[in-house]
């Protein structure tokens, strides 16, 4: 799946999408959301997203050019007003990852960074997760997720078995060894439906 075409479907109602959980999507902006991702990045809390060294230009051009590829791109979301974490969506097709598994029709990559808060709310990183995952599969056309977190990583393990990804394995990359992990729309659905009823029982 090229990640322009699904883009150009969801670009009309992406202008003004909100979540039924009232996160709101948005495109990233050149360069007006850079010095917020700098900021995000180089602190310690952002050593899994590999990014801590880089410079204010030089995150500017990994963001233009990952804008520009037309095989991926970011996203910014809000909540309630706030800008709250990027996520970055992604053609398997035309990454490293097609290397380590066999990318199917539908498949989509994701990656998730949620930025820091001076309000801790308990449960929103999981909420937010799940709110990307809503958005790629009704809004991006998405049959399969992908994603590839670090092996050590076990925060966002706990995350993505949260939203249903079933594990496959572990894969060498040349920064980390990563955790190779899949999640169908009914493994989604499935997962969040029993975390509901452990909620409302």
């Amino acid at each position: 799946m090229r990640i322009d075409s699904v883009h150009r479907r969801a670009e009309a109602a992406l202008a003004s999408y909100r979540d039924a959980e009232g996160f709101v999507f948005r495109a990233l902006r050149i360069p007006q959301d850079v010095p917020m991702l700098h900021r995000w990045f180089t602190q310690e809390r952002a050593a899994f997203w590999l990014m801590q060294d880089k410079t204010e230009d030089e995150v500017r051009e990994a963001y233009q050019a990952m804008m520009d590829s037309g095989t991926a791109t970011a996203y910014i979301g809000l909540h309630e007003g706030r800008t709250a974490f990027l996520a970055e969506c992604y053609d398997p097709a035309h990454d490293r990852i097609r290397s380590f598994y066999e990318v199917r029709p539908g498949d989509l990559g994701m990656h998730i960074f949620v930025g820091p808060s001076d309000v801790r709310i308990r449960g929103f990183t999981r909420a937010v997760f799940h709110a990307l995952m809503r958005f790629m599969f009704a809004h991006l056309g998405a049959e399969r997720i992908v994603v590839e977190p670090d092996a050590i990583n076990q925060k966002i393990h706990a995350l993505n078995r949260s939203a249903g990804f079933v594990y496959d394995r572990d894969v060498v990359f040349t920064e980390k060894i990563a955790s190779l992990a899949f999640c169908t729309r009914r493994d989604f659905e499935q997962a969040t439906a029993a975390t509901l009823e452990e909620i409302h029982p």
